[in-house]
């Protein structure tokens, strides 16, 4: 109980510490896959409605997921192509705005124009690179975007092509949470999730000094 109270104080702490960062507000439908060259747990996404970034220079891989109503009304199951967008963000927050996909020629338009746009709070369009992702890439889109942006492709990120050895994976992270009750597990994950990765690692190190205190 007593490492629970202090941790929900240094969430505090850090989410005030936090508050000059950008929010990435996530429609429903998007499927962050990868984010500055690290893959995304989805469950450590799950539930949440947006993420939080440190301002800067950021490289997303997302792909939209629907349902359709097909014969008789089963429903069709939709993915697009594996898309990625690089921009520069300075503003409060940042939303992704979907063109309409309700018909089978507006979804195949999509996965071959890229049509989507990255707005600010002000719903002012905020510049960005894009590209797809080759369909041979499939499955592990984390290694995928690692070549990627060795390779200098138009959206590629020199930096975010080099694998972060000490950054721990989303399972060591649901390990030195494995303090928590299931109940408080999801939540936690979603606070977790909202922060940069500088301030995940100073979360995890302050809770791993309580532990042992």
């Amino acid at each position: 109980m007593k490492l629970s109270l202090a941790v929900t104080g240094l969430l505090s702490i850090l989410v005030s510490a936090s508050c000059s960062a950008i929010t990435l507000k996530l429609d429903p439908q998007i499927d962050l896959l990868v984010l500055d060259g690290r893959k995304i747990s989805g469950s450590l996404l799950k539930g949440a409605d947006s993420l939080e970034l440190e301002r800067g220079q950021h490289q997303f891989l997302f792909r939209i997921e629907q349902q359709h109503k097909g014969h008789k009304d089963h429903l069709i199951a939709w993915q697009s192509l594996p898309m990625i967008v690089t921009f520069t963000a300075a503003a409060k927050t940042l939303t992704i705005r979907l063109p309409a996909l309700e018909t089978k020629r507006e979804r195949v338009h999509f996965d071959r124009s890229l049509n989507f746009q990255l707005v600010d709070e002000k719903g002012l369009e905020i510049s960005s690179v894009r590209d797809h992702l080759p369909a041979t890439a499939l499955p592990d889109m984390e290694k995928a975007m690692l070549n990627y942006n060795r390779t200098r492709q138009i959206a590629s990120v020199p930096r975010f092509a080099h694998t972060a050895v000490d950054t721990p994976s989303s399972v060591q992270y649901t390990a030195d949470l494995d303090w928590t009750t299931q109940a408080e597990l999801p939540s936690l994950h979603r606070w977790f999730q909202r922060f940069d990765e500088a301030t995940r690692q100073q979360f995890l190190a302050l809770v791993k000094m309580l532990r042992t205190s």
